[in-house]
């Protein structure tokens, strides 16, 4: 079969999604169960992958469903344990202490609190643990959804201690022959010396895109959860936005260039955290109080926007918990999920040692592995049974158990479909037809379509691995190799088209579809996942095309100069955001 049919066919699973889910509006309950159905007839009836192995990784899936789910109910539980306790009145008074404007403590959580979070664990735990407190602390459950998945894009490359570029990339490279030789030609002593500087690469990449998350995040949020529905009330911080940005990305991309891929993301965060909420204390580009933005009145949301979940607690106690003692149960979450990944200490591998072991599905290569107490969600449980005891809580703790149960259940429809999906969908090799895998079909007709102008797809390709796997790590594991071969046909540094592949996946997780349902499931938001996806289709498009340019003007430089499409579209982007806020300016 022609590359370009094959690949056509190959884009189909996600062309289901995409129409159901964001053009068609389907909830994902009902629109993946189809795109399930459309991976299963390609797998058997075109790729003929053996049916083991598509049986395989359907219980690879599942098994996968599970643990999401279960870090949903732990994410879950923790709110609702505060809420019960009170503990979430206390917070919300000390935010509104910080500042009461809505995009500041906005981007001091989720941009900030969330990007150590990702540094220390990834794998969507930012999400849960930033979405349903943004949304416990008043922000309407539409908007903490929202907010929650753009920050899932800069600090994603270096998450969970570096996950993507040691384990991602590592295990997408190692071992090939043009690769080692590269690495020896470009004088890196040794593998991991390697993977540093293209770690350095990948943040540099992402410290130019990352720098306007924040102000993205903010006129996203007033567009569409403001009064106004207004883009220029977020672009009237834009000061304070970019500040926390760099507060963020200076850190992350030293720690890059001299520490290695291991804590850009989980010192960067930390020390912005630090640097901004010492800064906002002071009034240093906040906001006036006076003219704090804040959403409408909850009795005026639309329906979309809010969830019969995120209710206050029923019985709140006179006595509320003092701040330190709130804010306590999240500091147990970020102290055991750094405790728990970092290499040196044994925790982590005394935890993974207690495991789920079902080699060789179906006599296939496919191996289900389950570690449950290394998992998130065991860290969100003991956390709210910290905050249970320490908050006095016996009275409200059977309501957090019971509503968070149900809560959590509710994802299982969507998720039981949408994971196995995802797995045949990358384990689709090694049929009778002899075809690669679909992702590496899809990515071929487009390279073949591309050509020299690859670089400014690149990008697309990491975001789509990571649209479908939903991982920045999967996504480096299944399209490195080819992106560095590509990089070599057309003639540029392959390295650079690797990092971009890196920055692309990263990016990816804005728009994915399983990340997506189980962050709305944190908040009792089902079904309305294609609402989320068309307004994180946004940022995730600013970050690849601006990554994409960014990329061609470095590799194509030293052939036509900086003056090139990269740098033309860099110059038109760039353009574009100073017109908009000098008209936002004068009209204010």
């Amino acid at each position: 079969m022609p590359a370009l049919a094959l690949s056509a066919l190959a884009l189909l699973p996600i062309a289901v999604v995409g129409l159901l889910l964001v053009g068609l509006r389907w909830p994902a309950a009902r629109a993946m169960p189809l795109s399930y159905l459309a991976v299963l007839a390609l797998a058997l009836g075109v790729w003929r992958t053996p049916g083991a192995q598509v049986a395989a990784a359907t219980v690879n899936g599942l098994f996968v469903a599970a643990t999401m789910i279960f870090i949903i109910f732990g994410s879950i539980l923790l709110l609702n344990t505060l809420q019960e306790s009170g503990a979430l009145a206390t917070m919300r008074a000390g935010l509104v202490r910080l500042s009461p404007d809505r995009r500041v403590q906005a981007i001091v959580i989720a941009w900030l609190f969330g990007s150590f979070i990702e540094g220390a664990s990834g794998f969507g735990t930012p999400a849960a643990v930033c979405v349903p407190l943004l949304a416990g602390l008043g922000f309407p459950p539409m908007a903490a959804v929202l907010v929650g998945m753009v920050i899932q894009s800069t600090p994603v490359s270096f998450g969970a201690v570096g996950t993507p570029i040691l384990v991602g990339l590592d295990k997408g490279l190692a071992g090939d022959a043009a690769v080692l030789a590269y690495a020896e030609q470009a004088g890196h002593a040794d593998w991991a010396a390697f993977l540093a500087a293209t770690g350095v690469r990948v943040a540099t990449l992402h410290a130019v895109a990352g720098t306007l998350i924040p102000l993205i995040v903010v006129c996203l949020m007033t567009r569409f959860f403001g009064e106004r529905r207004s883009i220029r009330e977020g672009l009237a911080v834009w000061r304070f936005a970019l500040f926390a940005a760099v507060a963020m990305t200076l850190p992350y991309w030293l720690v890059a260039r001299y520490l290695g891929p291991e804590f850009p993301s989980l010192i960067g965060g930390a020390l912005g955290l630090v640097i901004v909420v010492t800064a906002a204390k002071r009034g240093y580009l906040v906001p006036p109080r006076e003219s704090a933005w804040e959403f409408p009145p909850a009795a005026t949301w639309p329906e979309d926007w809010s969830s019969r979940f995120i209710q206050p607690a029923t019985e709140v106690p006179a006595r509320l918990p003092s701040p330190l003692l709130a804010w306590l149960p999240y500091a147990v979450v970020a102290g055991l999920l750094v405790l728990t990944r970092l290499k040196g200490l044994p925790l982590g591998d005394w935890l993974k040692s207690v495991a789920l072991v079902i080699p060789n599905v179906f006599g296939t290569d496919i191996t289900v592995r389950v570690e449950p107490l290394y998992l998130p969600a065991t860290v969100f449980v003991v956390a709210a049974l910290v905050a249970a005891a320490m908050h006095r809580l016996p009275a409200g703790l059977r309501r957090a158990w019971s509503r968070s149960a149900r809560t959590s259940l509710a994802a299982s429809t969507a998720l039981v479909f949408t994971v196995p999906m995802v797995q045949v969908f990358i384990n689709s090799g090694g049929g009778a037809a002899g075809y690669e895998k679909m992702p590496i079909a899809l990515a071929d007709g487009i390279a073949r379509l591309a050509g020299g102008a690859w670089p400014l797809l690149a990008p697309l390709i990491g975001g789509i691995g990571a649209f479908v796997a939903g991982s920045n790590t999967v996504s480096n594991m299944m399209f490195a190799l080819f992106q560095f071969g590509v990089g070599q046909r057309i003639g540029v540094d392959p390295g650079w088209i690797v990092a971009l592949q890196a920055v692309g996946g990263a990016a990816g997780n804005v728009i994915c579809v399983h990340n997506v349902v189980a962050a709305a499931a944190t908040v009792g938001l089902l079904g309305r996942e294609g609402a989320v996806i068309r307004k994180t289709l946004v940022p995730f498009t600013y970050y690849t095309v601006l990554a994409g340019a960014l990329g061609y003007a470095i590799v194509w430089h030293g052939t036509t100069g900086w003056l090139n499409a990269g740098t033309g579209l860099l110059a038109l982007l760039g353009g574009a955001l100073l017109i908009t806020l000098v008209r936002s300016r004068s009209r204010g």
